[in-house]
């Protein structure tokens, strides 16, 4: 069996780089590094940021692993360069920021100083996850499966956002607004609140959602806790700086409702047989694509919640370790809001999950087996019961 996909990442905020080790990806794919850049930079984006991304220009490096463009089955080093490498340099800080790494990770590594924890707590370490997600979109797109993140809400403002509309409408509606909401009408009241908590010296928080498409089913397993798709997806999800929870199709919701309004009935389309769900067609998207820790073959849908930022203008109050005296918490340069660009980074952690269960299904070497083994199994679906 091939090695399972997996990635680390290294790096500080302020240290020379960030750096994402990409084990078990297949050979034979071709690296898009545009793609890459493109995520990379729209990670930086959104309003609402702070300094920081007017210092940095992400563009990542390849460093192992590719030859020609192409992946040839080793490791891949993907390297993303930081501009303000200022670490040991930058001051110590004895006054924790509430919300943040910083009094935890004092305590638990027995320093006074919170920079050696906020360095590599810090948001920053995204861009090698953002690097590592792009990458395996690269997979994804061999086989049509597209992934498309989105604010769905920011602070008390909610987006609708139609369960129906194509991934291509989805991203160039995003693409067109500096919140990176599909919902247009929502907009203009998202960066007044982005704004007023500005001018409060405060900060917001949102939802972020992602949605992918043409997911085959079977992804994932039920044998096995471990490995079930929404358990990966949500252990990711959380794993980002700042998401307090996540949710599958309804998430919560569904606890309120009846069993009647929750779960998707099954129909059957043979003018969609040559899709990936194999013609299998649900009635709505409560269960967000899975069903028993497996994909169906529907959307996925994934929703998270992102607290607001940590660090504040008017700070918060703190004790200082080295005196043990109440005073304000230290200031860091931050954003006032993050929420578009946590809404990139979630995109692409999902889509690392998805490429790593592809790959988990059709373990192979290279990506000609991996469509072979996808074809043949698609075909086997279509025949089930039929022979």
């Amino acid at each position: 069996m091939s090695q399972r996909l997996t990635y680390r990442t290294a790096g500080e905020s302020h240290g020379p780089t960030v750096l994402a080790l990409v084990e078990g990806f297949p050979a034979g794919v071709a690296v898009d590094l545009p793609l890459i850049d493109t995520e990379l930079q729209r990670r930086q984006g959104g309003y609402g940021r702070g300094g920081r991304m007017k210092i940095e220009h992400d563009q990542v490096t390849v460093l192992s692993g590719v030859r020609r463009g192409v992946t040839i089955g080793s490791p891949i080093a993907l390297q993303v360069p930081n501009k303000d490498s200022r670490i040991d340099e930058a001051p110590d800080i004895s006054r924790p920021r509430p919300g943040h790494a910083d009094l935890a990770g004092m305590l638990k590594w027995l320093t006074p100083s919170a920079r050696p924890v906020l360095e590599r707590a810090s948001a920053r370490e995204t861009t090698a996850r953002v690097a590592a997600g792009a990458l395996a979109r690269c997979l994804l797109n061999a086989f049509g499966i597209e992934v498309v993140g989105f604010v769905a809400g920011l602070g008390p403002v909610e987006a609708a956002v139609p369960l129906d509309l194509s991934p291509a409408d989805l991203a160039a509606a995003r693409d067109a607004n500096e919140v990176y909401c599909p919902d247009a009408s929502a907009v203009e009241a998202m960066i007044d609140v982005i704004h007023q908590a500005k001018k409060d010296g405060d900060t917001v928080g949102g939802t972020l959602e992602v949605r992918a498409v043409n997911v085959p089913p079977g992804l994932g397993n039920c044998m096995a806790w471990q490995d079930k798709l929404d358990a990966r997806i949500a252990y990711a999800v959380m794993g980002i700086q700042a998401i307090k929870a996540v949710q599958i199709g309804l998430g919560v919701e569904a606890g309120r409702l009846p069993g009647s309004q929750v779960h998707d009935e099954i129909g059957f389309d043979p003018a969609r047989e040559g899709e990936a769900a194999c013609g299998f067609v649900r009635y709505s998207d409560n269960d967000g694509g899975t069903e028993g820790g497996m994909s169906t073959g529907q959307p996925i849908r994934v929703r998270a919640t992102m607290k607001p930022i940590a660090t504040l203008l008017k700070p918060l109050r703190s004790v200082d370790l080295l005196t043990r005296t109440e005073d304000k918490a230290a200031y860091e340069r931050s954003d006032v809001c993050a929420v578009p660009a946590a809404s990139v980074v979630v995109e692409n952690v999902v889509a690392f999950e998805l490429a790593a269960a592809l790959c988990d299904k059709f373990a192979c070497d290279t990506l000609a087996e991996m469509r072979a083994s996808y074809n043949f199994y698609l075909d086997q679906v279509r025949r089930l019961g039929r022979e």
